[in-house]
């Protein structure tokens, strides 16, 4: 549920660092796009489950195909200068992961970025931080709770794959593709 804080000016990556750095806890969450500050409190209970459900499934794949690793936000990635987001889960490059291990944040490069929707951040994920993710990330996915269904975007897409059936994600380097079913996962994010 990403807001602008403030309209009137345009802030920097530095001072939305130290907006970070100053606020230790999880929320809220800062994000830069296009000099606007964004500002997300607290998700939801069923956007919580989202990530959940979505680790029991990633995390043993990445670990039977070792190609990254799995983080869930807040977690800084800076794919271009004064562009800083936070994706509600990312994959991280096993080699940018030793990078950020050795020198810090931002993270710099991704094999998948997933923002989950709220009310008022589908504007932002959509149409604000989608083009940014498609000029550097393989494989973007809006999960959107509402419609039980799974935005795909790819680099160069002009329309996502809208999946209402099966997901499925073949990441470079990996020898098999992870196969969400989507049904399934909505059933268990709202059926619990």
């Amino acid at each position: 549920m990403a807001m602008p804080a403030e309209t009137a000016r345009r802030w920097t990556a530095r001072e939305v660092r130290e907006l970070i750095a100053a606020a230790p806890l999880v929320t809220p969450r800062y994000e830069l796009v296009d000099g606007e500050l964004l500002v997300t409190p607290s998700p939801s209970l069923y956007h919580q489950r989202a990530v959940t459900e979505l680790f029991r499934v990633l995390l043993p794949y990445l670990e039977h195909e070792p190609v990254g690793v799995l983080i869930a936000s807040p977690s800084d990635v800076e794919l271009e200068p004064e562009f800083v987001t936070q994706p509600d889960m990312l994959v991280v490059p096993t080699d940018e992961w030793r990078r950020v291990a050795a020198e810090g944040l931002p993270i710099r490069r991704l094999l998948l970025a997933i923002e989950i929707l709220s009310p008022s951040s589908s504007r932002h994920d959509r149409v604000r931080k989608r083009p940014l993710y498609q000029r550097h990330v393989p494989d973007y996915w809006i999960v959107d709770l509402d419609a039980r269904l799974f935005e795909h975007w790819q680099p160069h897409d002009e329309r996502p794959a809208l999946l209402t059936d099966t997901l499925s994600w073949h990441p470079h380097g990996a020898a098999k593709p992870c196969t969400l079913g989507v049904t399934p996962f909505f059933a268990s994010v709202f059926d619990v």
